[in-house]
């Protein structure tokens, strides 16, 4: 699992087909350090996997279900990535616990700035508005942000220059689509209710695969 917090924004330096699937190499630093082949690796909140790497670079494969369910499927040489390590034991938790799966994928309807930070409005599929509310957490693009607002079937977020800066927001533009994973806490209360569950127990956790 991820924190939300990027460590480094990262070069697609090529992509190929592998079958139904899709090889992705990137330019990268700082998130090479420690990093082996079969490490998992948050790539615009995907988890993926390395399965080799070159001097200054890794490639990862990514899986048709992915590509479907992701922005991954756009990329193309030269763009630039969200890149972060998986949390470690020890680590400190700064965001919120993002697994790496992504739900789905939203469309940015507005960005603005003003006031000291950026406003960026999100629209996504109705079916997943459920999970998000306001002053709850998200991960956009990988990144933990928190809800401003939520209304309809679109949210909105204020982003503070720093994180704006340091991750690809700052390329992004109205139009662009970008991966939401919304808070997993908020499923297993799904599941919870419908299995006819009373609490969340540690028992009930572990059966889901939190633990």
């Amino acid at each position: 699992m991820f924190t939300g917090i990027i460590e480094e924004i990262g070069k697609i330096k090529g992509v190929k087909t592998s079958g139904d699937n899709l090889l992705l190499s990137i330019a990268a630093k700082n998130i090479l350090e420690g990093t082996k082949i079969g490490s998992s690796i948050s790539v615009n909140g995907v988890c993926l996997t390395a399965v080799s790497f070159g001097k200054n670079d890794f490639t990862a494969e990514v899986t048709k279900e992915t590509l479907q369910r992701s922005n991954l499927r756009k990329l193309k040489s030269g763009d630039i990535v969200n890149l972060e390590r998986p949390l470690k034991a020890d680590s400190r938790l700064d965001g919120h616990i993002v697994m790496g799966h992504v739900d789905t994928v939203g469309i940015i309807k507005e960005i603005n700035k003003g006031g000291g930070f950026w406003s960026l409005a999100v629209e996504v599929p109705e079916e997943y508005i459920k999970y998000i509310v306001d002053k709850g957490s998200i991960a956009v693009d990988g990144i933990s942000l928190t809800v401003t607002e939520c209304k309809n079937n679109i949210f909105t977020l204020n982003i503070i220059p720093h994180t704006f800066e340091m991750t690809i927001l700052k390329d992004k533009k109205t139009g662009d689509e970008v991966n939401i994973e919304v808070d997993v806490l908020g499923k297993y209360i799904e599941k919870m209710h419908f299995s006819g569950k009373k609490e969340i127990t540690k028992e009930f956790l572990n059966e889901n695969g939190y633990f």
